[in-house]
């Protein structure tokens, strides 16, 4: 409780204090908007429906890409680290890419799939299969051998040993592999929707484009900090457990 308090009360300070400064006029309104203007965009577009249903599409976008690069980056983390040819080759692979900024597969998203909802996904999945599958490979190579040894001791071999003594003595490395994809997928759709526009859908990334195209400060204002709020939240939701 000590702790919510503590973080309430910082945050109000700093609505409190960056209202006070617009108010004051220590900087220009059309660059940085007050809070009390992004509160009446975020209640307006809450009023008229356009902010949920943007909402919405983003975070099926998101969950829909994330699961996919969950389901490939874990098997592929695995394989990674039990057969030297795939460590030497797609590990390699996975290792550089991994470093490259999201917005890099734009292009080749629109070249292969167009403005569709493929090429958003496509994005999204690039950006989260390289996260995981290094986790996966790097827990799976951090488990003591005595482990192995034991197991095999026993009689556990092949999905035996994989199910009861590999993944679980590797799961801190996987789960923070998978929180570290989340925010990589989050990067990754942003950059989907604002470059991958499909006119007939509404989403936080192209609010958030339109946002800065018509320099109306206070709707790309408010369009962060929804995608902060849907972030925080997902973060206590799925990761802190």
């Amino acid at each position: 409780m000590i702790r919510l308090l503590r973080s309430l009360t910082f945050f109000a300070a700093l609505i409190v204090f960056w209202e006070y400064g617009s108010r004051s006029g220590w900087w220009p309104p059309l660059l940085v908007p007050s809070p009390a203007e992004v509160g009446k965009f975020l209640t307006a577009k809450l009023t008229d429906g356009e902010l949920l249903r943007a909402c919405a599409t983003t975070v099926q976008r998101l969950l829909l890409g994330y699961v996919i690069g969950l389901a490939l980056g874990i098997p592929l983390g695995l394989l990674t680290a039990r057969f030297k040819f795939l460590s030497d080759t797609l590990g390699v692979g996975a290792l550089g890419l991994q470093t490259l900024p999201s917005v890099c597969w734009v292009p080749l998203a629109l070249l292969w799939f167009k403005q569709t909802e493929a090429a958003m996904l496509f994005i999204v999945v690039m950006g989260t299969l390289w996260a995981v599958l290094l986790a996966t490979d790097h827990g799976i190579r951090q488990i003591p051998p005595i482990y192995r040894r034991a197991a095999a001791t026993l009689g556990s071999s092949g999905i035996h040993l994989l199910r009861h003594v590999l993944l679980p003595a590797s799961l801190p490395h996987i789960v923070s592999g998978t929180k570290q994809g989340w925010a990589f997928a989050w990067r990754s759709l942003m950059a989907a929707e604002i470059f991958v526009v499909i006119p007939s859908t509404l989403s936080l990334g192209h609010m958030l484009h339109m946002g800065r195209e018509v320099l109306a400060m206070e709707q790309v204002a408010a369009i962060m900090f929804v995608i902060l709020i849907i972030g925080f939240a997902a973060d206590k939701a799925l990761f802190s457990p």
